[in-house]
């Protein structure tokens, strides 16, 4: 592979150390060059690491673009790779000329770029903008910048991460204090606490908190010294401020600094102030010296640092919080030894060069394969915005539908590589954020008729859509999209579908007439088959399979045990769970279910425990069957991820649920069970794993608590050997979940 890296070549900063770093690494893998657009010291330093690096800077424009389009004809690049406002626009002007892909890095909020100075901000920075919604592809330098882009509508899809990282294995060698004081003419001695900053001396970096902390600091502790590392044109603006505030013996200006490690080497505290950030390098340079680290909480610094765990973040501004850290460290060596200690063990793992250098290959192949897959050939009747698009009761809050959506994604990409998938929803900024996919919203037809244009397959999404007890609207809804994806040439699939029931005539006949039309179907129990064989839908293939979540794996209790303490629940068990919903305007099934759990609770010593599957209406359900109850019971009140309420389902020893990825979830952890039926959609998935005899308590309209109390007590008194049979039960489902995305990749593989 043979990647073209264009920058302005006037960076100082992160930029220079990431783009130096990152493309000598990488040239150990594939091939890299550079072109800057200045000569200076970001190319001098690029020479001499070894790296291919021309300058052109011929005053013509015209004459630049003809040299770079030439580099990359005669060079057989494969992907432009730009750095800053000019870089992309010239990565633009080249893709035009030749056809090749762009990405871009995005190293900082670009919006704010050029916030000192108003001439450029509406120049530079207006070009700038207009030019990265025109770039192919972003590689931001924190999830934070992720998040932001796609915040301001760009599409998930091309947005990737990618941390800046340095060489662990480096040796920074011996500085001595003295020297150093020397060189920068500072007053320095062993007795000093120095706390430093080491950055452009720019509005975004916000000096003046480190200023104002400092003039907290000294007037209770006038031992500690204040140094400022770099330079920049708000640097006399900031030593008037000290001045103004009368700390020139305490706060020291180094100017510009030749070697970032001696610097940090002499600082007993980093600090980092910015009001914005991507994820600073002088954040990673004192962590490799393992000093104790305090920060303003922006861009992707808080994926490093946990506050109080190894090191300290303060809300940007919050001079008064800096100060109080850095008197609290100031006066405990051993804390900023631990905390040194602690920041260096995290970053070495997840922020080292080879990290970031594997990231960025990844990029590139994924790329590379998208960049094939358009040009034809894969898809010889047309190019294809997008592989799949799912269509479900997605972004509504409901766990259930998270898990079902996760699950689909993820088991789809298994089968088709870098799957480019949009998803119809309710909340899509919800869903491009949790799953870094494209979304629009439900009942935008004009957007949706644009999607169906530009794909290959339509995905029915696995739940209860097909069915008109709650209303025929809603059925109407989603045959309606069935309908409209195959007048515009998609296929259709129904994927792992609980159908039915369909109770009314006209509806019956409604979805008879537009599911014989679909490619295929597949079912997630043997009853949505019945229901389907009822209405004499048979020409589409259609095979029972599982419920999309069931291929999730179980995960560790780590983050169930943060989240216990958050929610003040005890951290031991046993543990009874219950999943409770709100049904019609019935009251007595709460209280049959609150006498259950104080009956286990004084029995079996079991501490129950209510988890919501949907926020807020599970909670409001929750709290009130607790208020029932003459035992404590314990309500979850957050809205927690699928692998975090699979992490807390993991702890539990029984199960007594009304909802249907509840009781998904429990047969997924090993997890003994009793079903509360509220839809035939629980009976069915009873039946189909076998528990149906000895889990089914009937429906909440007659719920009794004899007969609840008695099925309890078996499935308590065997609950060793339901948890082996829950183990075979989950290798057979998860098999049968994994071949509706089997599914689904062939049907896109194959030409319409």
């Amino acid at each position: 592979m043979k990647v073209l890296h264009l920058i302005g070549g006037g960076d100082v900063g992160g930029a220079r150390v990431h783009v130096l770093s990152l493309v000598k690494e990488l040239n150990k893998y594939i091939d890299v060059k550079i072109i800057s657009f200045r000569q200076g010291m970001f190319s001098d330093e690029a020479q001499r690491m070894g790296i291919d690096i021309e300058v052109i800077k011929n005053g013509n424009i015209f004459s630049d673009i003809k040299r770079i389009v030439k580099i990359i004809k005669e060079g057989n690049y494969q992907i432009i790779h730009s750095h800053g406002a000019k870089a992309n626009v010239m990565a633009l002007i080249a893709r035009f000329f030749t056809g090749l892909p762009t990405v871009t890095t995005v190293h900082s909020d670009y919006r704010l770029d050029y916030m000192e100075n108003t001439v450029k901000r509406y120049t530079f920075g207006l070009i700038n903008t207009v030019a990265l919604r025109r770039i192919d592809y972003y590689a931001g330098v924190s999830n934070n910048f992720r998040t932001m882009l796609i915040k301001r509508d760009f599409s998930p899809s091309k947005i990737f991460t990618v941390y800046n990282g340095i060489d662990f294995g480096r040796e920074v060698g011996e500085f001595s204090r003295g020297a150093f004081a020397k060189k920068y003419n500072l007053k320095l001695t062993d007795e000093n606490i120095t706390v430093g900053i080491l950055a452009r001396l720019y509005p975004v970096k916000g000096l003046n908190t480190f200023i104002n902390a400092a003039k907290e600091v000294c007037t209770k502790n006038p031992m500690i010294k204040f140094i400022i590392g770099g330079d920049g044109e708000n640097r006399e603006s900031l030593e008037k401020r000290v001045a103004e505030l009368g700390i020139t013996e305490n706060v020291y200006f180094t100017g510009w600094v030749d070697d970032p490690y001696e610097f940090m080497s002499n600082l007993d505290i980093n600090v980092l102030t910015s009001i914005s950030e991507s994820f600073p390098y002088s954040i990673l340079e004192g962590a490799l010296l393992k000093k104790a680290t305090i920060s303003s909480n922006v861009g992707g610094i808080s994926d490093l640092i946990e506050s109080g765990v190894n090191g300290y973040l303060f809300d940007a501004g919050d001079h008064k919080k800096l100060s109080e850290y850095i008197l609290e460290l100031s006066d405990q060596p051993e804390l900023r030894n631990w905390y040194g200690e602690k920041i260096y063990e995290k970053a070495k793992v997840f922020f080292s060069l080879d990290s970031m250098c594997k990231s960025q290959i990844e990029i590139y192949e994924r790329i590379a394969f998208n960049e094939k897959s358009d040009k034809g050939k894969r898809y010889k009747s047309k190019k294809y915005t997008y592989d799949a698009i799912l269509s479900g009761y997605y972004g509504s809050g409901n766990l259930g539908d998270d898990a079902i959506l996760t699950a689909v994604i993820k088991n789809l990409n298994m089968y088709k590589k870098y799957a480019r998938i949009l998803v119809i929803g309710r909340d899509p900024m919800d869903i491009k954020l949790t799953y870094g996919v494209d979304s629009i919203e439900r009942l935008n037809v004009i957007k949706m008729l644009r999607a169906f244009k530009n794909s290959r397959l339509f995905i029915n999404g696995g739940g209860s859509l097909i069915q008109d007890v709650k209303s025929t609207r809603s059925l109407v809804y989603y045959l309606g999209t069935i309908r409209l994806a195959k007048m515009m040439g998609n296929k259709v699939m129904l994927y792992a579908n609980g159908i039915g029931p369909v109770n009314r005539k006209f509806n019956r006949r409604l979805t008879k007439w537009i599911l014989n039309k679909v490619n295929f179907i597949t079912l997630r129990e043997n009853t949505s088959l019945n229901e389907l064989n009822s209405m004499k839908i048979q020409r589409p293939e259609t095979i029972v399979t599982a419920d999309p979540a069931m291929a999730l794996e179980p995960t560790t209790d780590t983050d169930a045990l943060e989240i216990f303490k958050f929610e003040g629940i005890p951290e031991t068990g046993p543990y009874a769970c219950f999943s409770v919903r709100k049904w019609g305007m019935n009251e007595a099934y709460k209280e049959v279910i609150a006498k259950i759990a104080d009956y286990i609770t004084v029995e079996y010593g079991l501490k129950c425990i209510f988890i919501p599957m949907q926020c807020p209406g599970d909670v409001m359900a929750a709290d009130d069957v607790a208020s029932m109850m003459k035992e404590k019971g314990y309500v979850f009140k957050n809205r927690y991820s699928v692998s975090q309420t699979l992490a807390i389902t993991k702890k539990m020893d029984i199960l007594i649920g009304m909802r249907l990825h509840a009781l998904i979830f429990a047969v997924i952890s090993g997890v003994p069970m009793v079903g509360l039926e509220y839809e035939n959609k629980i009976e069915g998935f009873l039946r189909y794993i076998n528990q149906y005899e000895q889990a089914m308590a009937g429906h909440v309209s007659e719920l009794n608590f004899e007969k609840l109390k008695e099925m309890v007590d078996n499935v308590w008194s065997k609950r060793d050997i339901i948890r082996n049979e829950l183990d075979e039960v989950t290798l057979a489902l998860k098999e049968k979940a994994l071949e509706n995305a089997k599914i689904a990749a062939k049907l896109i593989e194959e030409e319409v």
